[in-house]
């Protein structure tokens, strides 16, 4: 029986970059690779829904879902809801990739042409190995990003060579137990899941992966963000099954739930 592979779109306030993400679906080998795609919308205030909308018109014959969270969850809440999807709908892997178009997900066909995707639990796409190709990054923050690997690395006792890129493939069923549940709803989500996945001896593979910024806006402020990696960092060696377990949200939401507007399906 062939796999199922579901690719799940985040976005949020990119309506200049979600129709170019959209069109990578229509590469061929994609195509032939994907099952189905959800755009999850995360209570964009531009034109982003409209702008997948008027692309699926475009394009009827892509399995296109466009879901609009019920609230502002957030990135990983964002994440949260499509991990549900794929496990309710019976999905074996679920691709993530940014709405913002810094990502190819090409880069993830020769994992799964090879095979070698079923060997692991979850392929992360990174930035940072010789092999990867960055366009428009500054140099602060690719030595910053560096650093940080380095000490994500030391504190995991595996080599970490991204922290979270915005093309990552998961193996759906060690989602089912829905651990990451508690995991912030902010941009530390990622961060979170990677130290996680070690401590729960999950099998993690690196990628190389192209990434680049050209017309996208970074929500990332990198001074707060670094103090709080650190303190994730001092979280997880205090108590790491604490780490797992406990409530990272600030406010807590029971179920992550979202509204189908439009679907090619």
């Amino acid at each position: 029986m062939p796999e199922r592979f579901l690719v799940f779109i985040p976005a949020y306030n990119c309506e200049k970059q979600v129709p170019r993400v959209l069109n990578q679906l229509l590469d061929r080998q994609v195509a032939a690779m994907v099952t189905e795609c959800i755009v999850v919308n995360n209570r964009s205030t531009d034109g982003t829904e409209a702008a997948v909308q008027s692309w699926m018109q475009a394009h009827p014959q892509a399995p296109v879902r466009l879901l609009r969270n019920d609230q502002n969850y957030g990135l990983g809440g964002s994440h949260k809801v499509a991990f549900q999807y794929a496990v309710q709908h019976n999905f074996d892997y679920l691709i993530v990739l940014h709405g913002d178009d810094q990502g190819d997900i090409r880069d993830v066909l020769p994992l799964v042409h090879s095979g070698r995707h079923r060997k692991y639990d979850c392929c992360l796409g990174s930035r940072f190995m010789p092999e990867s190709r960055i366009k428009g990054y500054s140099t602060l923050r690719v030595v910053g990003n560096y650093g940080f690997n380095w000490l994500f690395s030391l504190v995991a006792g595996h080599k970490i060579t991204d922290l979270g890129s915005g093309l990552n493939l998961y193996a759906v069923p060690p989602l089912a137990n829905g651990y990451y549940k508690k995991f912030p709803d902010t941009l530390y989500f990622n961060d979170c899941m990677i130290l996680a996945l070690y401590h729960l001896k999950q099998k993690v593979l690196f990628f190389p992966i192209s990434w680049r910024e050209e017309d996208q806006v970074s929500n990332n402020k990198l001074t707060s963000f670094g103090v709080s990696l650190l303190k994730l960092c001092g979280r997880y060696l205090k108590n790491k099954n604490e780490f797992v377990t406990r409530e990272w949200r600030e406010k807590p939401i029971e179920e992550y739930t979202s509204t189908i507007i439009a679907s090619n399906l």
